[in-house]
């Protein structure tokens, strides 16, 4: 890949940045997209020998790369967002990725196609990952900041993603534990 051509990949990833996430940080300050997709890379580092089995390295880049969709659409709370919204954000990702340089198109296209089949561990952790990272930053949150549905989701959200690893429903109990807590429950 040219050097223009890596440059250009990096600026359409900056939007990330600038682009505001439904959470709010433990300042209540509104996080980006940026901030939660280092968080979830962070959170797949640290689970290496956690996960011996997994290729760590690649949840890893899927993490980082997960909210890439994003740049063209902004951020959609889960809640909210329609298949509708889903279809529009995952054909504009595709029309970028399939015109970078053929060697990264092919990795991007690949890591977008095994997190969207979620046949393997590696996406299943991933995904895990994105929806505890959420959870996390909502219990760091301010209570204050918290929508409505938030009290029913941060109980309920992604029990069923983490269920395919005790030691996932493990963090999502301690999760639990930490909303119970903080909702004075």
């Amino acid at each position: 890949m040219d050097a223009r051509a890596y440059l250009e990949i990096l600026h359409m990833a900056e939007r990330l940045k600038d682009t505001p996430r439904h959470c709010t940080t433990s300042l209540g300050r509104r996080e980006s997209v940026a901030e939660h997709s280092w968080r979830v890379s962070l959170m797949a580092l640290l689970l290496r020998r956690e996960f011996p089995e997994a290729d760590i390295d690649r949840v890893t880049a899927m993490a980082i790369v997960h909210d890439l969709g994003e740049c063209f659409t902004g951020d959609i709370p889960t809640f909210v967002k329609t298949d509708t919204d889903r279809k529009t954000e995952e054909d504009l990702l595709d029309n970028w990725v399939a015109s970078l340089p053929p060697e990264v198109s092919s990795e991007l296209a690949g890591l977008f196609s095994e997190l969207a089949e979620q046949n393997t561990l590696e996406s299943k952790l991933c995904k895990a990952l994105d929806k505890l990272e959420a959870l996390i930053q909502h219990n760091e949150s301010p209570l204050e900041t918290w929508s409505e549905n938030e009290y029913e989701l941060n109980k309920t959200y992604a029990f069923d993603t983490a269920a395919f690893s005790q030691w996932l429903t493990d963090l999502r109990k301690e999760i639990l534990a930490d909303t119970l807590k903080k909702m004075g429950e």
